[in-house]
């Protein structure tokens, strides 16, 4: 997950993570935020959309269908192990496609519904349960954090829950800290809680004073995290069971506090030391695993610490649930939603470009206005779109990280990823992907 800090890594949100060490600051950081950094920039204007009455006819999901499969193949032959995509246009039966390396054959037949690591996504299903308790008058998005945790964030007073939920506390990213770099490379299978990782941010100074910008930093959620908790006397796994994947009927979603899996899952890969890339930082070079033909399979290792900011597995079907759940009302009182979608600019040059809200991002991408996030974890990277009514979503899997964490070690699967993502996310408008 790279839950480093990053914004939105897809179209022109900025990375939510960082690579490891600075991750990007688009999705997860924008990353996490939906690398939604890359794709409005460098894409041309799309064309007009084809009106359909009723449902989308077989011939319009095959229109659909062909340049997914095109660029999936695309991002295979570029180095990634596989890729699902799923596109739901909110007119008929959604198109999933999956491609798979031949190499990573041999251990598992990647499928449409398997379980996923889904990082820094995480951060839209903690926003979600706290704007809940701020329905039900427990929480005040502006309560200081030292109200909920006394002694804990220096300067508490000055930060509130909003500040944390939309990544403006200025609180430093406890994923950059060294001490989190075994548990990141799966050389450490340490569980850790919501306070270890809160201790671990704030042991380094903050980035800016409370209120004064946007940056992208997991130390939010992980304090995020421990407010829920202080709150509720419930474990993060308890809140995201009972409040959402409960009542949604989501059978592989759930906040995972081990290495265990529920169902049939992805494998998750990065490249051994021998085939890592020259431009990788030594340190982010040793993944810890299971070797597979020039990979190490790194499925089993915890994500425990991700814990609030990042521990959450889903599946594409099951998460494009959640999102229509969220923005049609379903999970939040229409109050509690616009909170979730009022936004600040993730660019200080760009007031009116991409805008951070809590616990997602939103753009004007080439096809349309889209809320987002992405997320990475070792051996996982997911980006996902929802219109702003939840009628249309989309989302790219792909599993395998360090190509977003470390995107000039990997142009070329950074640069077909990032078609992918704005091909899936103008097929959820059911228009065609801008032109080069």
């Amino acid at each position: 997950m790279t839950m480093r800090a990053r914004p939105v890594s897809g179209p022109e949100l900025s990375s939510t993570r960082p690579a490891h060490r600075r991750r990007r600051v688009s999705l997860l950081a924008v990353s996490c935020v939906l690398a939604v950094t890359g794709l409005v920039g460098t894409l041309g204007q799309a064309g007009p959309a084809v009106a359909k009455a009723g449902g989308t006819s077989q011939a319009a999901q095959a229109e659909q269908r062909v340049p997914l499969e095109r660029l999936a193949r695309d991002v295979v032959a570029a180095g990634a192990p596989g890729v699902i995509v799923r596109v739901d246009d909110g007119r008929g039966r959604p198109v999933e496609v999956v491609e798979q390396a031949a190499w990573s054959r041999a251990e598992q037949r990647l499928r449409a519904g398997d379980e996923f690591r889904m990082g820094s996504n995480t951060k839209t299903m903690m926003a979600t349960v706290a704007l809940q308790l701020v329905a039900e008058g427990r929480l005040a998005l502006t309560d200081p954090v030292e109200k909920w945790l006394p002694g804990l964030v220096p300067n508490g007073r000055a930060i509130t829950l909003r500040m944390l939920l939309n990544h403006t506390s200025g609180l430093y990213d406890y994923t950059l800290d060294p001490a989190l770099l075994p548990s990141i490379l799966g050389q450490e299978q340490r569980r850790w809680t919501s306070e270890q990782l809160l201790a671990v941010g704030v042991r380094t100074d903050p980035q800016f004073p409370p209120g004064a910008r946007w940056s992208y930093s997991n130390t939010n959620y992980a304090a995020v995290g421990a407010v829920l908790e202080k709150v509720t006397g419930k474990s993060l796994a308890e809140l995201v069971r009972d409040r959402i994947t409960r009542p949604l009927g989501l059978k592989h979603t759930y906040f995972a506090t081990d290495s265990t899996w529920r169902g049939r899952h992805a494998r998750g890969y990065e490249p051994d030391a021998a085939h890592m890339p020259p431009g990788v930082p030594p340190e982010f070079r040793e993944y810890a695993g299971v070797p597979r033909d020039g990979h190490v399979d790194v499925s089993d290792n915890t994500p425990s610490w991700g814990g609030a900011a990042g521990a959450v597995v889903s599946s594409a079907r099951e998460w494009g649930r959640f999102y229509h759940a969220l923005m049609s009302g379903e999970l939040l009182p229409a109050a509690q939603l616009a909170q979730m979608r009022t936004t600040v600019p993730i660019r200080p040059d760009q007031p009116n470009g991409p805008g951070g809200g809590l616990g997602i991002q939103t753009l004007e991408g080439p096809c349309g206005r889209v809320w987002a996030h992405d997320g990475g974890i070792p051996g996982y990277f997911s980006t996902h779109f929802t219109d702003p009514g939840g009628k249309r979503t989309a989302t790219v899997l792909i599993p395998t990280e360090a190509f977003a964490e470390h995107p000039e070690a990997f142009p070329k699967i950074n640069e077909v990823s990032k078609e992918l993502q704005t091909t899936a996310m103008c097929a959820m408008f059911d228009k065609p992907a801008p032109t080069r």
